[in-house]
């Protein structure tokens, strides 16, 4: 089995990583080929069988090698310059840990470096607070309020008036960098069990997918704006049920009650036990 870098798991995920693995060696049977699949991909090994039925002989074997050796060496170079980074951000006064306020100590009231606490919120990886870093800064008396942040990145959507006449508008351009990054940490926290997830699930039911991920980026961003805007601020995820926790009992029963009323029921509550 020959080693695949961490960037061709990224482009051919973890079941793909493992078949091309096996397909180097010489391994050629599709039935234990497809019975590599992992995760939801296991769904589809009939599928995988019929894919993949075809040539692959040793010249394709030695060419996908080679391919695959320049995929190590870009995943080289970016765990580098991702070192690098780190190295220069770290240097910076704004980014270390806060300082004890007994002591003076840099980090000894126990608080975390930017990128830490960054890295903390759901859906931002390293490399994702480090570009944001890098798009936004460290200086927040530039954006006076998270809506000033979030006006700028352009991850708020416009009203547009004529007349008497609004309707909503698009978000605008805005910085593209920035905006790719918190694309991907909205994709990725949409898909866990977090506030953020339960956020963009209630959403996307009644605006859609691409809306409900704009909503998610500006949740995102506000979070960013307050721990950049506070340097012992740290993330803290508000749990999944946030939503839940909120309702009101009592209102909730009443308006479901009057609902049932008015489809002609006759309503008798009594508590569970």
């Amino acid at each position: 089995m020959v080693k695949i870098s961490s960037v061709a798991t990224d482009i051919f995920g973890v079941s793909g990583r493992a078949m091309l693995g096996a397909l180097i060696p010489g391994e050629r049977d599709p039935e234990v080929l497809a019975q590599l699949a992992r995760q939801r991909l296991r769904k589809k090994i009939p599928a995988l069988k019929e894919a993949l039925v075809g040539r692959f002989d040793d010249h394709h074997a030695e060419l996908l090698t080679m391919l695959l050796r320049q995929v190590d060496a870009l995943d080289s170079d970016i765990d580098d310059l991702t070192r690098r980074i780190d190295e220069l951000v770290g240097k910076l006064p704004a980014a270390q840990a806060p300082a004890d306020l007994e002591t003076g100590e840099i980090g000894g009231g126990g608080g975390l470096p930017v990128l830490e606490r960054l890295d903390e919120v759901t859906g931002i990886g390293r490399i994702s607070a480090q570009a944001i870093v890098a798009e936004v800064g460290l200086d927040m008396g530039q954006f006076p309020t998270p809506g000033h942040l979030v006006s700028w990145a352009k991850v708020s959507p416009r009203t547009v008036q004529s007349g008497p006449k609004s309707r909503g508008g698009a978000t605008g351009k805005g910085n593209r960098y920035l905006k790719h990054v918190l694309g991907e940490a909205a994709t990725a926290a949409a898909k866990t069990d977090t506030f953020l997830g339960a956020r963009y699930r209630r959403l996307v039911k009644r605006t859609g997918k691409m809306k409900a991920l704009v909503a998610i980026e500006r949740s995102i961003l506000v979070i960013v704006w307050h721990l950049l805007s506070d340097p012992n601020a740290r993330f803290v995820d508000l749990g999944s049920d946030f939503y839940e926790r909120r309702i009101d009992r009592d209102r909730r029963t009443r308006d479901l009650v009057r609902q049932l009323i008015a489809l002609g029921h006759v309503v008798s509550l009594s508590p569970a036990a």
